[in-house]
């Protein structure tokens, strides 16, 4: 009896870190999806807008692009080191290159170096996302009670959303803070900004797990894994592509479609997409 409570507690604890990592993540990821038309104004400078703007969601496709080699990297160090070096070492190459998107020079003051360095910012931390969310998903399922699998799992995807929604929630607090012109200038680095400090937190509160002991059952996981459920894997691939592009369309390009060719108000945009 004395033992359910600290039970209880080390289970609140890991879905609170399965959470908190899927929050910071999508934050940092979305982020650059809302402020896609300032970023291509400013890196990705062309004479037509719509130029810029394709420029800039290819940066944003190249996040996606690597996000599959991110799942096997850090699949790779959970299962030699642990779940918890894994999520560790995906919430350090998330913060990192999204702080310093805060400090980027622009194309003005750079060059052509100026939007090459935002596309590999953009590549690493696609590869963080597509460690963090797979390797988060297998924490929470191998620390969670057999009974309450389901239960503990979803709580990745809850944070996922949750992150997203965070980040148009900033964008939505910032462009009814700021003018368009100081949103411009300077205002779009603070969300970039601000993910350093949700970052932090999400490495605070994985600190302190126990760590589990890696348990590899084959010496070439990927190579087992396609070689017995290729069927399954392909289904879910493409479960996920249906999901991916209708959500990415419908809560993250809309923001920029509405704005460009309905020609609302930034905050009435973000007001209405949060």
């Amino acid at each position: 009896m004395t033992s359910a409570p600290p039970l209880r507690r080390r289970h609140d604890r890991i879905i609170l870190a399965g959470l908190i990592g899927n929050v910071m993540e999508w934050y940092d990821f979305a982020v650059y999806g809302y402020f896609a038309v300032v970023i291509g104004r400013l890196f990705f400078p062309a004479d037509d807008p719509a130029a810029s703007l394709i420029a800039s969601f290819g940066a944003f496709a190249a996040g996606f692009i690597v996000r599959p080699v991110g799942g096997l990297l850090f699949g790779r160090i959970g299962d030699r080191l642990g779940r918890q070096q894994a999520l560790t070492w995906s919430v350090i190459a998330m913060a990192v290159p999204t702080v310093l998107m805060a400090f980027l020079p622009t194309h003005a003051s750079a060059g052509i170096a100026a939007p090459v360095a935002i596309v590999l910012l953009r590549i690493v931390q696609g590869l963080s996302v597509g460690g963090e969310f797979a390797n988060s998903l297998v924490f929470l399922v191998e620390n969670a009670p057999g009974e309450r699998r389901a239960f503990t799992a979803v709580w990745g995807s809850w944070g996922a959303s949750a992150g997203i929604l965070l980040g148009s929630g900033a964008g939505d607090l910032l462009t009814h803070v700021l003018s368009e012109e100081q949103v411009l200038n300077w205002g779009w680095r603070l969300p970039f900004l601000a993910g350093g400090l949700v970052a932090l937190t999400g490495y605070w509160l994985r600190q302190g797990l126990e760590p589990e002991l890696p348990n590899a059952e084959h010496a070439s996981p990927v190579r087992a894994v396609f070689a017995r459920h290729k069927g399954a894997m392909l289904r879910v691939a493409l479960l996920n592509l249906g999901f991916g592009v209708g959500f990415y369309a419908a809560f993250i390009y809309a923001v920029s479609y509405i704005k460009n060719i309905d020609h609302l108000p930034d905050a009435t945009v973000f007001n209405l997409n949060t």
